[in-house]
């Protein structure tokens, strides 16, 4: 019986609050201790390892500052062809388990990272705080806390990491999965997905953890077809027929379509992802709460997470030291890959600036002053109103998913979505890759949804006005009227797919054994291949007038 089940059972709430959400009462300098305690542990790990020995190219780093200075920073090709065998005698703690996520094309199939059993025990705890966080009204509340709550299964199978914290989060609290884990892990997302809604009609369900890209498409096919519930294989269900029924009343009553929130009330729900920023309206409006937005990678575990007031995102300290690269040490680093970029610890961030994150694994882990290839944005040192020491993120964007038209204005995945979400048009899905011809423009492909009708040119003036209103510049309008001024037009066009296009990718991309993480196309730079499976007519473009095509990544 894990130490948390214990608590849970002899109904402690008290301690199970200080292991598992203790850390957001640190002051900051018991934070930096931590991270830097935790840090010398482990480099007596990579000291005794091979793999420790090639990383720190030989040298014996024992503070530190001689960290820092003599380790240089890492990706994954550094780590192969060890991680990719996963050779484990040369590994700093033997893995309790290996978990992948994508690759990239050309270089790995995919990521192999192993996972220590002390790795493993503590990302179990901060799993369990996310939980409580996520259902939770004030400091201390660990009331939603307990053995057998249910969750819908909306995550990706074993050896992936959501479906590795799924099981992880089961041994520590002994949670109840819908459908249960193992049927689960041999059915397809969407299966999965319907059958736990399904038995969650009878049963009823507690948290949801999953992309909320889900929610929203669960909360948009009830509205749809709320007036066309089949009632007849519910005859011999009670429960789910008197959900249904009770969730039908409260719908005619609101006179509106019947929505998740009229069948469900959910104690919490936890996502992650690009997604969740930009749908946390529309999850509350189909499900009566916001997402929780958890900041993890497969190779870190999790970063950060936002707390029971859903803004800024609070660093976690035990699981990853971290440091960060200043944005403008990146551009230097892009425009010259030979430079190594100067980082600093999270005592020296600054609040409103963008940094790459850094991370060394604790407890055994396997990677060392690795770059994630994301900015965050430090939002604030401290959180003021929750009384938390430590300082607030959000994440930017990846590294390389900025679209840069003529050095006036650039736009990243998480603003595209934003403006098409803001016109409030109907839509499936979409991709944009900056294009140059006579002049660079920002080409959107979008499907259309709900057989929704609208005119190329009106669905590019709805965006493009909702990119230049996201815009958090003071003179926004000037640059954007600048850049319009340079190029005689409106820098975005817009190609309506068939009905239908994202699907049919999708059912191609399997047929020909495509890794899951790879069956969606990327939102940011496509290429032409992948243009033409989605039925674009591509004008062909010069190769070195394209940004190469975004990685694809199953966790930010």
């Amino acid at each position: 019986m894990s130490r948390i089940l214990e608590l849970v059972r002899q109904d402690r709430k008290e301690e199970l609050w200080q292991m598992c959400c203790g850390f957001i009462d640190l002051s900051f300098e018991q934070f930096m201790t931590i991270q830097k305690r935790l840090l010398l542990e482990q480099l007596e790990l990579l000291n005794r390892c091979e793999l420790g020995n090639k990383i720190m190219r030989g040298t014996m780093p024992r503070t530190v500052e001689e960290f820092r200075e003599w380790v240089p920073l890492t990706t994954y090709v550094d780590y192969c062809p060890e991680l990719l065998e996963r050779r484990e005698g040369v590994l700093p703690a033997k893995p309790i388990l290996w978990q992948h996520t994508s690759g990239r094309s050309g270089e790995y199939p995919c990521k192999w990272v192993p996972l220590s059993s002390k790795f493993y025990d503590e990302l179990g705890k901060v799993m369990v705080g996310i939980g409580i966080f996520s259902s939770c009204k004030e400091r201390g509340d660990a009331s939603m806390a307990e053995e057998h709550l249910k969750i819908v299964y909306a995550l990706a199978p074993r050896p992936y990491t959501s479906g590795t914290l799924a099981h992880i989060i089961r041994k520590a609290i002994n949670i109840d999965f819908l459908p249960p884990l193992e049927e689960a892990e041999a059915m397809s997302f969407e299966g999965r997905i319907g059958e736990g809604l399904r038995q969650a009609l009878s049963q009823g369900f507690d948290f949801f953890f999953g992309l909320s890209l889900a929610l929203v498409a669960v909360g948009d096919n009830l509205a749809r077809q709320s007036g066309k519930v089949d009632i007849f294989p519910l005859l011999s269900q009670p429960r789910a027929l008197f959900r249904l029924a009770r969730g039908l009343i409260k719908s005619k009553l609101a006179h509106r379509p019947m929505l998740p929130k009229d069948l469900w009330s959910v104690r919490g729900i936890m996502s992650g992802g690009t997604d969740s920023v930009v749908l946390k309206e529309r999850v509350k409006e189909f499900w009566g709460k916001y997402p929780l937005d958890v900041y993890a990678f497969t190779e870190s575990g999790m970063v950060a997470t936002q707390t029971w007031d859903y803004d800024g995102m609070t660093f976690i300290p035990n699981l990853s030291f971290l440091e960060f690269i200043p944005e403008k040490e990146c551009v230097k680093w892009q425009l010259d890959h030979s430079y190594q970029p100067e980082t600093v610890l999270l005592d020296e961030v600054k609040a409103g600036e963008n940094y790459e994150i850094v991370i060394t694994n604790f407890h055994g882990g396997a990677l060392v002053r690795y770059r994630m290839g994301d900015l965050v944005r430090i939002t604030s040192l401290r959180n003021d109103k929750l009384g938390i020491d430590i300082p607030q993120m959000a994440f930017e964007r990846r590294v390389d998913d900025l679209i840069d038209l003529g050095g006036y204005v650039r736009v990243t995945e998480r603003t595209v979505w934003q403006a098409i979400e803001n016109t409030s048009i109907p839509y499936e899905d979409w991709t944009v890759r900056k294009e140059v011809g006579e002049r660079p423009i920002l080409h959107l492909y979008l499907e259309l949804k709900d057989n929704y009708i609208a005119s190329e040119k009106g669905v590019a003036t709805a965006v493009y006005e909702q990119l230049k209103r996201l815009d958090d510049r003071v003179d926004s309008d000037s640059i954007y009227d600048t850049l319009e001024s340079i190029l005689g037009m409106k820098p975005i066009k817009v190609t309506l797919l068939p009905q239908g296009a994202f699907q049919t990718y999708i059912s191609q991309r399997q047929a020909e054994g495509a890794d899951l993480a790879h069956l969606k196309p990327p939102h940011i730079n496509p290429s032409e291949k992948v243009l033409s499976l989605l039925g674009a007519k591509v004008k062909a473009v010069p190769e070195a007038e394209v940004v190469a095509e975004a990685e694809t990544i199953t966790t930010r």
